[in-house]
């Protein structure tokens, strides 16, 4: 067996600066997030899990039985508790073999790490912290700080993983990182699939944060005056407003909140178009798993969607722009054998490129690379 050097080795995962299981669980990630390293415990001895939960050992029921949660525990500040971790921890990081970041806010807990322990140093980052900020208008400092802490991370890393090749780009231009692999984000495709479910009639369904990023106001005035019902599902600082909104403009659109990541299959399946109307994106999972339903699928002409979508086979390209969104629900709503060329497609793609049993193999490839 190609892994068996892996079976006496031990993964220490960083989680993001603040991010917690018990986050994962309110806003129904959770068995997503944890689904790779379940498959990775059958390769490893051992992986840790250092959150900044208080409880996190609460959701154990989630993890196989040899991944161990470690939880922030009582201390307060989560940016102090960050610096304190490898110090705190030092029992655990003597054994450990490879420490790896879940993104790069936080990631300075790992470089410290790897600075006292002398251990393998895996630097993943699912999107560039430094160029969502810049996307945010983020203060100076505070992209100066992302750019030094990338450049550091990288410069440091024995290994680096990003999911899309806009990001591999950008690291490579800027950070020249040694070892770096493109992996894409996996779906389950055991869960994400495509179901007998009766589809409701004009439905249209969206998933992610109810934020600036997602573009859905433009998207909500896009389907003002059409004969079309949306979904939304998630939640974000921007729901109150888009209420309104859709309200004061009598569209049809159902906020759902935040859904756990195991019933999405089924609310995808009931729906005829799923949207990702972005501004800006890394490699949207979402995407990925409506696409794995069997879904037309509908995104912004943007880097990471249009490293998925390739147009008028697997999927719609429209601009960002309200008028361009809509002709293309317009285009596809009115179609029903190009909804389903592309909801075949869309699946065909994501079993070939996008599986977690074929992009897991990639990731234990890269690390029997470091403990040889």
């Amino acid at each position: 067996m190609k892994y068996q050097v892996l079976k006496d080795k031990t993964l220490a995962l960083f989680f993001t600066a603040g991010v917690s299981l018990k986050l994962w669980h309110e806003i129904g990630m959770i068995d997503r997030e944890v689904a790779i390293y379940n498959e990775l415990s059958k390769y490893f001895r051992h992986i840790y899990f250092f959150t900044y939960g208080v409880e996190d050992f609460k959701f154990k029921n989630y993890l196989a039985n040899n991944i161990t949660v470690v939880p922030k525990g009582y201390i307060a500040n989560n940016l102090l508790y960050s610096f304190m971790l490898p110090i705190i921890h030092y029992k655990i990081f003597k054994k450990v073999d490879i420490l790896k970041t879940n993104q790069m806010l936080g990631s300075w807990s790992a470089v410290l790490a790897r600075l006292i322990y002398r251990k393998k140093l895996v630097v993943r980052a699912g999107y560039m912290w430094s160029i969502h900020l810049d996307k945010e208008d983020a203060r100076g400092w505070q992209k100066m700080l992302a750019k030094n802490m990338e450049r550091l991370a990288y410069k440091l890393a024995d290994a680096g993983i990003t999911s899309s090749q806009r990001n591999f780009d950008y690291i490579e231009q800027n950070y020249h990182s040694r070892n770096l692999t493109l992996i894409p984000n996996y779906v389950e495709t055991n869960v994400f699939q495509p179901l007998n479910t009766v589809k409701k009639r004009g439905s249209i369904c969206f998933i992610g944060r109810l934020t600036k990023q997602k573009n859905l106001f433009t998207l909500l005035e896009a389907l003002r005056g059409l004969p079309y019902t949306i979904s939304l599902i998630g939640s974000g600082e921007q729901e109150k407003q888009l209420r309104e909104f859709a309200i004061k403009n009598n569209i049809t659109a159902n906020f759902l909140g935040n859904i756990p990541n195991r019933e999405l299959p089924k609310i995808l399946n009931e729906h005829e178009l799923f949207i990702l109307p972005s501004l800006w994106e890394g490699m949207p999972k979402t995407l990925l798993e409506a696409m794995a339903c069997g879904l037309p699928v509908l995104g912004t002409n943007i880097d990471g969607t249009r490293e998925v979508i390739i147009h008028g086979k697997n999927g719609i390209l429209s601009d960002t722009d309200s008028k361009s969104i809509r002709e293309a629900i317009i285009s596809i709503m009115e179609d029903k054998a190009l909804r389903q060329t592309l909801a075949k497609n869309a699946r065909k793609t994501i079993e070939e490129e996008f599986s977690l049993s074929k992009l897991i193999e990639k990731e234990l490839e890269l690390y029997v690379q470091l403990v040889t």
